[in-house]
């Protein structure tokens, strides 16, 4: 096995394909609405991460009802998960936001995924969120944007939060006994191979149980976007990218699920986004040179539980 790919995970706990179901609510983020900042991350476009959503004025219901149906009838599918994929959808007040976790609780779905920010996940959320996965009997997981471990990066992407932050998320979540996920990109300019190389290893020690890696895409009207416009921003090589994923998988524990290698980006609005190159594409090189230099997932992950008291 060259990664532990989320598709055979899905497909091993589940006993059959299962597909996620994003949805779009009528958030924001701290980072946007001025309790931190008005200007967003560096990177993030006015849609978020959610280009490709159906429009947030849609119930839960009816996005998942009309989603349901298209992926189910195209790639026969009967099981699903509620994906909550744009901004940050654990900052809204609680009763709001138990409406839409309990609307999504339907007897297709069986796990529901919740992207935030670090510095969104609170214990009357998580306690909730506990209660949901016990009486529904659907699994919990908490999608974290991280991107870097690289604090001094952090404050470049104008992320409102650095590692502390994430660190105490995690813990949290595994407090509740709920899972998380890590939102990774490899690519950074500003990060070396060694801040990829911590990357793996501090999200191995903190034991999360899902990675989501992404390469960095450019948009236009962002503050990256401008900064590459005058040249401040290089992207690395498409050569390069692919040798820090297969590198981060190396040092990454082979426990951790890999959701995906590569991001997307709307065409449209995109100045810089994955080369040139479709992501299948990428992922296929990243493949191709794991398995003809014989490199695999967890191949280095040989540092923690006291590794200096080994030879004795």
């Amino acid at each position: 096995m060259l990664y532990n790919k989320f598709s055979e995970y899905l497909k091993n706990k589940y006993g059959s394909k299962v597909y996620k179901l994003p949805l779009n609510l009528p958030v924001t983020c701290p980072n946007r609405d001025g309790k931190l900042s008005d200007k967003g991350c560096s990177f993030c476009g006015e849609e978020g991460a959610g280009f490709e959503n159906l429009p947030s004025f849609m119930s839960v219901s009816e996005q998942l009802g009309r989603n349901s149906k298209y992926i189910g009838e195209n790639y026969k599918s009967q099981k699903f998960i509620a994906y909550f994929q744009n901004y940050s959808n654990t900052y809204l007040p609680l009763e709001n936001f138990k409406g839409y976790i309990l609307e999504a609780c339907r007897d297709n779905i069986v796990a529901i995924y919740i992207s935030t920010r670090p510095d969104c996940v609170a214990s009357e959320y998580l306690e909730f969120l506990k209660e949901v996965k016990q009486e529904k009997s659907v699994d919990i997981v908490i999608e974290l944007g991280l991107q870097t471990v690289n604090y001094h990066t952090l404050k470049q992407l104008n992320r409102g939060h650095l590692l502390a932050e994430f660190i105490d998320a995690v813990l949290a979540v595994r407090s509740f006994g709920l899972e998380s996920c890590a939102h990774y990109i490899l690519d950074i300019p500003m990060d070396s191979m060694e801040d990829v190389i911590e990357g793996a290893r501090v999200l191995s020690a903190l034991k999360v149980n899902q990675v989501k890696c992404h390469s960095l895409y450019i948009l236009k009207g962002t503050e990256l976007g401008d900064r590459y416009l005058k040249g401040e921003i290089v992207p690395v090589t498409y050569e390069e990218y692919i040798e820090r994923a297969i590198t981060f998988l190396e040092y990454l524990d082979p426990e951790i699920v890999i959701q995906r290698l590569i991001g997307r980006a709307p065409e449209e609005r995109s100045l810089f986004c994955n080369w040139g190159m479709s992501w299948w594409k990428l992922q296929d090189l990243i493949e191709k040179k794991m398995t003809e230099e014989g490199r695999y997932q967890g191949k280095r992950f040989d540092y923690l539980n006291g590794r200096a008291l080994r030879h004795l």
